[in-house]
């Protein structure tokens, strides 16, 4: 805590802004940008990379979240101050750094598959931004962070090989897939049956349990998008500028309209039980990785003339 003290006292209104700004680069929302703009536009392999850390390494984070159940700083020490901007998105228990966790995946990610040193350099200062302004903010200790980029670092390396080699194996991704899924069932198991104490954070359960069956959709649909687009699609990535445009910002409306628009009809038709998170997130991966880009070559036919 003596770190974050040092760190409150150098606050300024200027420094609050800006790192309530930097912070938003951990958000779920821009991994699903980030992702979904390599893939469609860029390169399918590198997407699916970005995508299997950034899914991997949230299942791994909130895992540790349950198990460890390490309170926020400032309910660690009610002296503590945070900056309030921050606290809506400080849900959940505190170790290890879920923003920082995805920051460290999606630009290190980023990093690792590209060779242009100005890139890289980039990639690493904004994780780097990123996670100090969990700690600036007040809403991480230096050990929620620390550990949550070795954890990010660790699966970009360990990913970067296997995923690589897709276009020479399929066996390798779907192996990848396999394990994810199991891991990912692992952590809703141990979310629904572990013996909890009585005393635990209901807030910090009921977001971790969310999280397992949001994850468990995401990866099973991931899966079964790899499986369609390798089978059936090949949809290319390149494509003139105002086809790639038209394909990012339509599909990227489209996406957000199943993401927010099947919620409440979702959670109806399964009575508020989480399984509708799974079943959500398991249509918003299959819609993205394989129904919207059979739309691809008629939008290129059609805006590429």
């Amino acid at each position: 805590m003596s770190f974050l003290y040092f760190l409150e006292g150098l606050r300024t209104p200027f420094l609050d802004t800006l790192f309530s700004l930097i912070t938003h680069l951990g958000e779920e929302t821009l991994l699903i940008v980030i992702g979904i703009l390599i893939y469609w536009c860029i390169s399918k392999r590198e997407g699916l990379y970005l995508l299997a850390v950034g899914l991997t390494g949230t299942v791994i984070n909130q895992f540790l979240k349950l198990f460890v159940r390490i309170p926020r700083p400032w309910v660690l020490d009610e002296n503590f101050t945070i900056v309030e901007s921050a606290r809506a998105e400080a849900t959940g228990y505190s170790f290890p750094s879920g923003h920082t966790q995805s920051a460290v995946g999606v630009f290190g990610c980023i990093a690792r598959w590209n060779s242009p040193l100005v890139l890289r350099i980039v990639c690493v200062a904004l994780a780097a931004l990123t996670a100090f302004s969990r700690m600036y903010l007040g809403v991480h200790t230096p050990l929620d962070v620390g550990v949550s980029v070795l954890i990010a670092a660790a699966l970009v390396f360990l990913f970067y090989p296997l995923v690589h080699k897709v276009t020479q194996r399929d066996e390798t991704m779907r192996a990848l897939f396999v394990v994810m899924i199991a891991l990912s069932a692992a952590y809703l198991l141990f979310a629904e049956t572990f013996p909890f104490p009585a005393d635990i954070d209901a807030d910090s359960y009921l977001h971790g349990v969310k999280n397992a069956y949001k994850m468990l959709g995401c990866i099973s649909g991931l899966f079964l998008a790899f499986e369609l687009e390798r089978r059936y699609i090949h949809f290319e990535e390149k494509a003139a500028l105002p086809v790639q445009a038209l394909k990012l910002a339509l599909g990227l409306v489209l996406v957000f309209a199943i993401k927010e628009g099947t919620k409440p009809v979702l959670r109806a038709l399964f009575a508020g039980h989480h399984i509708a998170e799974a079943v959500r997130y398991f249509f918003i991966t299959v819609f993205a990785g394989c129904v919207w880009p059979l739309s691809f070559r008629r939008l290129n036919a059609i805006v590429g003339k």
